[in-house]
């Protein structure tokens, strides 16, 4: 067959034409519709209306002690089958009128809950949750929504802080001095703590007040401790702790604390050691002195008709022991010291 010219350059043309053509083509076709999202959980809007980006973001309810407020939580469910969503409240106050709820496909279900303030609730803020969790995707991760719910229990408040067991002690060369606060009101409080310290010769510590890290609960308390760098050698000092917080809470606290150094606390007790001593040598002396002395008294007492005396006045010897008196003797005994 002959080769022809002009049926090649024609070929060519239309191969370049349809390579030219495809990526349009390609491109006029519709893309993929995106896959809905997943289930969503959310405060309701009121009246019944459709959710919206003005809705309330988070729950807030407010109500005295033994109040019983409801609220309904929404469950928005836009894909293309049903899904099982399961409730619960993160606090005993919170009850779910279903703790299972399946909502069929493009589909938007509300769910009522309740709050239950028991009687013997203190007044104050409270933050809770109610959780939503389901297979599949969802609004949050693993399937798994929290949405917040704001509670002030309303009242009289009463703001109440105590410093308690005061301490203090040395440890290497400071002191450490250690104290309980706690909260006796029914409103959460931040405490603030001064501290000072006086000696026999005057103020030793001034520590301005400042706030402490952390709130205190109601009937909470925490023990805490507060170092001491370089206090006095040598005093006798009375630290006092005064605490305060909002709502016109304070309360004060105080504890002794000697400083002595271990060379003084030795020579007191080697002289208090000394003096003792001194004194038991002096009371035995006298003792031995009394019994010699009562011991001469005895015998001048306890002379018999065996070894008769002579008068304290003839300045006769009395006779020896064991030896018996003669016929000069007894005359002598008279006293007149002449014979008859």
């Amino acid at each position: 067959m002959p080769f022809r010219p002009r049926t090649a350059v024609s070929g060519a043309v239309l191969a370049t034409t349809a390579v030219l053509l495809c990526p349009a083509a390609a491109a006029a076709r519709p893309a993929a519709a995106p896959a809905p999202p997943g289930w969503s959980a959310a405060p309701a809007p009121g009246d019944g209306a459709a959710p919206s980006a003005g809705d309330r973001p988070y729950f807030y309810l407010a109500g005295a002690p033994g109040t019983v407020m409801t609220d309904r939580l929404s469950l928005r469910n836009p894909a293309g089958r049903a899904v099982t969503v399961r409730l619960r409240g993160s606090g005993a106050w919170l009850a779910f009128a279903a703790k299972e709820v399946t909502v069929p496909p493009r589909t938007r279900a509300t769910v009522p809950f309740t709050v239950t303030v028991p009687r013997d609730a203190a007044p104050g803020d409270r933050s809770a949750a109610l959780v939503a969790t389901a297979d599949g995707t969802g609004h949050g991760a693993a399937g798994r929504h929290a949405v917040p719910v704001r509670l002030r229990v309303t009242g009289p408040e009463l703001a109440a802080l105590t410093v308690e067991n005061v301490s203090v002690r040395d440890r290497g060369g400071a002191a450490v001095i250690r104290y309980t606060l706690v909260n006796r009101g029914n409103t959460a409080l931040r405490p603030r703590l001064a501290v000072r310290a006086d000696g026999l010769f005057g103020p030793v510590l001034r520590r301005a007040a400042r706030t402490l890290p952390g709130r205190l609960a109601p009937g909470q308390s925490a023990d805490l401790t507060e170092t001491w760098d370089g206090p006095p050698a040598l005093d006798a000092v009375r630290v006092r702790l005064t605490v305060a917080a909002e709502g016109g809470a304070h309360g004060s606290a105080t504890a002794s604390y000697t400083a002595l150094p271990w060379g003084v606390v030795a020579g007191s007790a080697l002289l208090l050691a000394g003096a003792g001593a001194g004194g038991l040598v002096v009371v035995r002396r006298r003792r031995r002195a009394k019994g010699a002395g009562g011991g001469r008294d005895a015998v001048r007492e306890g002379g018999s008709d065996d070894a008769p005396v002579r008068s304290a006045g003839s300045g006769a010897r009395p006779a020896a022991e064991g030896q018996v008196a003669g016929p000069e003797a007894e005359l002598a005994s008279t006293g007149s010291g002449a014979r008859s």
